[in-house]
C-alpha cells in the first residue's frame, strides 16, 4: 500500500510539473488511458532512478551538499529528471525533458514541493 501511495504522490507531482513547466511534455493525448498508463510508467522510472542512484551520488558528493549548503541538490535532482526523460524517450514512453536548464531542474524543484505538500497529507 505505500508502494502504491508513493506511486500516485510522483505521478501527481509530475502531472503538475507537467502543467507549470513548458519543458515537459508527455507526448500522448491528455487524459487518455495510454496517458495515464504513461504518467503511472513516468512516475515508476523516476522512483527507481532516485531509489538507485541518490544514495551513491550523495555519498560520492558529500563535500559538495557540505560546500554549497545542499544547493547542490536541485542540480542533482534536476539531473536525475533529466535522466528519467532520456531513459523514457529510449524506451518510447510519451514523456521528454527538452532540456536541463531550465527545464528539469524547475521540473525536478516543483516535483519536489507537490511531493513534500502531498506527503504531510498522508498518514504514516
Amino acid at each position: 500500500m505505500k508502494l502504491i501511495l508513493k506511486v500516485v504522490v510522483g505521478a501527481v507531482a509530475l502531472l503538475i510539473a507537467e502543467a507549470m513547466i513548458s519543458g515537459l511534455q508527455f507526448t500522448d493525448d491528455a487524459w487518455s488511458a495510454p496517458w495515464f498508463g504513461t504518467l503511472v510508467l513516468v512516475a515508476l522510472i523516476f522512483g527507481v532512478v532516485n531509489a538507485v542512484l541518490r544514495p551513491i551520488i550523495k555519498t560520492i558528493g558529500c563535500a559538495a551538499y557540505a560546500l554549497t549548503l545542499g544547493l547542490i541538490a536541485l542540480v542533482v535532482n534536476g539531473a536525475l529528471l533529466w535522466l528519467t526523460g532520456w531513459i523514457c524517450e529510449q524506451l518510447g514512453i510519451g514523456f521528454r525533458v527538452e532540456n536541463f536548464w531550465p527545464s528539469a531542474v524547475l521540473g525536478a524543484l516543483v516535483i519536489g514541493l507537490v511531493s513534500w505538500l502531498l506527503n504531510m497529507f498522508i498518514k504514516k
